[in-house]
């Protein structure tokens, strides 16, 4: 894909355990224009473990991003070339992630420390990949969280060429909180967002952070490039049948629950030929029909039948009788 051919209108946030590629299949049944992306992965899973099992997707996916974890340029350099060689359409670097993990392999949101380190390893991913580097952060992190901070941390990152940043509206308290709790009790703070993009008027700046309408996501593109949806599109899979209508102008019929269903039970059949458990695919739908008539009997008949020995899509098929 061309790199100046990326939309970013809306975008699923990377979800650890949760945006795998299988979950990226289904998604991209409901949406054709929503920019997928993968879980944060490791520059040492990828260096020194089983780099294919990390990388490989489904050619149908894209357009879709891969987002990487570390610190160290020399190895995010080595990574973004494999990215790129996989077919992937972007590189985003997590500055953003808060647990504790991800602080002791200093990287992740305490990265927010030292934006001249970021620069420099967003500097040498570019070097050796044609395809879009972006950084994905927070508004801030403990006490560094006042505005000139981030226009700083922006503005030193920007200087590398670096166009697209991936802001979550709140700030990240590495003492104190849990990784759970960072996305959800420091308080949102959009206006902050929208003035960096004031300030940055040449930046792709995309907005992130407890949005769960696609009506609240139109009213955000009034003021930014680009909104990403993580937990919404994760529990609340259904929302993304509206992207493509609302947000890019592709209108078309809307494909029903039961129709997606029965779309992904070929990939379903696919993938337990190549040995994968049903639960490996079936965990991410189960939020299809949240909210509707059937909800409870769907994810009961699958959460009860997934693990019996000999499980296959006929347990999906059974499963979807409850919603008709």
């Amino acid at each position: 894909m061309n790199p100046n051919m990326i939309n970013r209108r809306f975008s699923v946030a990377p979800m650890l355990d949760w945006t795998d590629r299988h979950c990226r299949y289904f998604h991209r049944l409901l949406s054709q224009h929503a920019l997928l992306y993968t879980e944060m992965v490791t520059t040492g899973a990828l260096i020194h473990g089983d780099k294919h099992r990390f990388l490989q997707f489904n050619a149908s996916e894209n357009p879709v991003a891969f987002q990487l974890g570390g610190s160290n340029p020399k190895d995010l350099a080595v990574c973004a070339k494999m990215v790129e060689e996989y077919g992937y359409d972007e590189i985003n670097l997590n500055v953003g992630c808060p647990s504790d993990r991800v602080q002791n392999g200093s990287f992740g949101a305490c990265l927010m420390a030292e934006p001249a380190l970021v620069a420099e390893c967003i500097a040498a991913m570019s070097q050796v990949a044609s395809i879009p580097v972006t950084v994905k952060s927070r508004i801030g992190i403990d006490d560094k969280d006042s505005y000139e901070e981030l226009v700083q941390f922006i503005g030193t990152i920007a200087d590398t060429g670096c166009k697209t940043f991936i802001v979550h509206a709140r700030k990240a308290w590495l003492k104190g909180l849990s990784p759970k709790q960072n996305r959800e009790v420091p308080p949102l703070d959009y206006e902050r967002v929208y003035q960096l993009k004031s300030d940055f008027p040449g930046l792709e700046i995309i907005i992130n952070g407890g949005v769960t309408t696609l009506e609240q996501a139109a009213l955000m593109l009034e003021q930014v490039d680009g909104v990403m949806v993580g937990r919404e599109a994760y529990q609340n899979p259904y929302i993304l049948a509206g992207v493509d209508n609302l947000l890019y102008g592709d209108i078309k019929e809307t494909v029903s629950r039961q129709e997606i269903v029965r779309m992904l039970i070929p990939y379903i059949q696919e993938q337990l030929h190549l040995g994968l458990r049903l639960n490996n695919v079936s965990r991410h739908i189960l939020g299809l029909f949240h909210g509707e008539p059937g909800a409870r009997g769907w994810r009961r008949y699958i959460s009860e039948n997934v693990s019996k020995t000999g499980a296959d899509e006929a347990v999906i098929l059974r499963a979807l009788e409850y919603t008709l």
